[in-house]
């Protein structure tokens, strides 16, 4: 396994993520450099102690020469401006310029590693999904967000030495729990069905996924994970244990198709994460929602 120890990481997008994955490399004792287009974020990244923090917008190139190329491990987990533009502005046009930067670096970049989406899946039915099926992108964001895949797919060899691309489930964490704020809100109706799964990875599950991935020995390489913990569960199982945990009445719902961004429906299925715990041997710490909305319980 290789150490981060003295190591250079470039991440791009440094957000949600981004911070709390910095803040792990850091520990780890890595040299972490971001970019961002928040400079709120750049202020409080420069406080945590990162040695440099860009504000810049990633889809121009306008950043590459404040950033050194050749970096040890390079992380993109830049998110959607919203919208098709600004999706096609952060991930396609932002993933061009990820590339064009590395390859022109005296030498590539050793591990390169995509914060990408589930959302390129079509299946639903009840589906257990892993990466072997069929991933075109189901809806105009999922179809964007697979392009900026292939594009990393087909990096030439001056711009990485290996990449890796993470799927990632719906993500909640600390400052992110939509469905917890409803229900303390005191919420009678939820929309949607309660009878879909509900595929969810914690935010530091998918910092160990994506640290896992950036240690990984160097003949593990050019490969796709699903990120997801372990046990999904039907919305309505993890709707009335989150009522019952925080001592309020169970919410209807209203049974109106739920829809996803750009408005196809909302596909029931399992988002499988064995390829990922069988070959980089991670195991989520969050394994459940039950683990997972615990924590955020917890005072």
């Amino acid at each position: 396994m290789v150490s981060l120890q003295g190591k250079r990481l470039v991440i791009f997008g440094c957000g949600y993520v981004g911070t709390a994955l910095a803040h792990a490399a850091l520990g780890a004792g890595a040299r972490v450099e971001a970019l961002t287009r928040n400079p709120d974020k750049a202020a409080a990244l420069r406080v945590q102690g990162l040695s440099r923090v860009v504000v810049a917008e990633l889809s121009s190139a306008g950043w590459h020469g404040q950033i050194e190329g050749g970096a040890d491990f390079v992380v993109n987990c830049v998110s959607s401006g919203g919208g098709p533009d600004g999706y096609e502005r952060s991930y396609v046009a932002g993933m061009k310029s990820i590339l064009a930067w590395a390859a022109q670096g005296r030498t590539p970049a050793g591990t390169l590693a995509y914060t990408s989406s589930t959302s390129v899946y079509p299946q639903g039915e009840g589906a257990v999904v892993d990466e072997t099926l069929p991933a075109p992108g189901a809806t105009p964001n999922g179809r964007i967000i697979r392009e900026s895949e292939t594009l990393l797919e087909h990096a030439p060899a001056q711009a990485c030495a290996r990449w890796f691309i993470f799927r990632l489930a719906g993500i909640y964490g600390p400052g992110r729990h939509h469905l917890l704020n409803q229900l303390r809100e005191g919420a009678t109706s939820l929309g949607g069905s309660g009878a879909h799964h509900l595929n969810l990875i914690y935010r530091d599950d998918i910092v160990s996924a994506l640290l896992a991935g950036l240690t990984a020995p160097a003949d593990v390489r050019q490969e796709i994970f699903n990120v997801a913990d372990t046990a999904p569960a039907p919305r309505e199982e993890v709707v009335r244990w989150l009522a019952r945990r925080l001592g309020g009445a169970m919410p209807l719902f209203d049974g109106v198709p739920g829809t996803r961004r750009g408005g196809e429906p909302m596909p029931d299925r399992i988002i499988s994460s064995a390829k990922i715990q069988r070959m980089l041997g991670w195991q989520p710490r969050f394994a459940d929602y039950r683990a997972g909305y615990e924590k955020l319980l917890s005072p």
